[in-house]
């Protein structure tokens, strides 16, 4: 947290979209620059070349809401995704969610149920910024460098994509 930040000052700002609306750019993440370059190959391709995989893909999905609902695509889905890799949402072990603003991941969170204690543990989006454009790659990059901290091994990164979409995806490292 910005400990410099208070309520006070929080409070002087105007919200956003709507008059007495929530949203403000206090609770709002900022758009910051951002290129990102990866790798995805296969198992075998990784060994010929000589990498050692950091994880894998266990599963991916997009789920699509009305676009006046931005916001909520990962709670739609998450669940898809669990369930094309197996599992539930008890079995994984750390996750990450953009968090665009503050009342729009509360809004996911309420709708899965999360566990603040293993979601964006080094702070999301309104901490670290939103780098349109390499988004999904900053939000994986972050989760499986954090499982590999803490031996993990299943972790869940989702994002909304704007118009009402949302992409989710389950990582495993071995």
């Amino acid at each position: 947290p910005n400990v410099a930040l208070t309520e006070q000052m929080l409070s002087v700002y105007p919200t956003i979209f709507k008059e007495n609306g929530s949203v403000t750019p206090g609770n709002s993440c900022p758009i910051s620059d951002g290129a990102a370059a990866v790798l995805i190959m296969s198992k075998e391709k990784a060994k010929e070349l000589g990498y050692e995989p950091l994880g894998y893909i266990r599963a991916y999905a997009f789920a699509g809401v009305e676009p006046h609902r931005m916001g909520i695509g990962p709670a739609h889905a998450t669940p898809l995704v669990l369930k094309k890799a197996g599992v539930e949402l008890k079995d994984i072990q750390l996750i990450e969610i953009n968090e665009a603003f503050a009342a729009q991941y509360i809004a996911v969170e309420k709708k899965l149920g999360l566990n603040r204690d293993i979601v964006n543990v080094n702070g999301g989006a309104i901490a670290l910024g939103h780098p349109v454009g390499m988004t999904g790659t900053r939000l994986t990059m972050t989760l499986l460098r954090e499982m590999e901290r803490r031996n993990l091994t299943l972790g869940l990164a989702s994002m909304c994509i704007g118009g009402g979409l949302g992409g989710a995806v389950v990582v495993e490292r071995k």
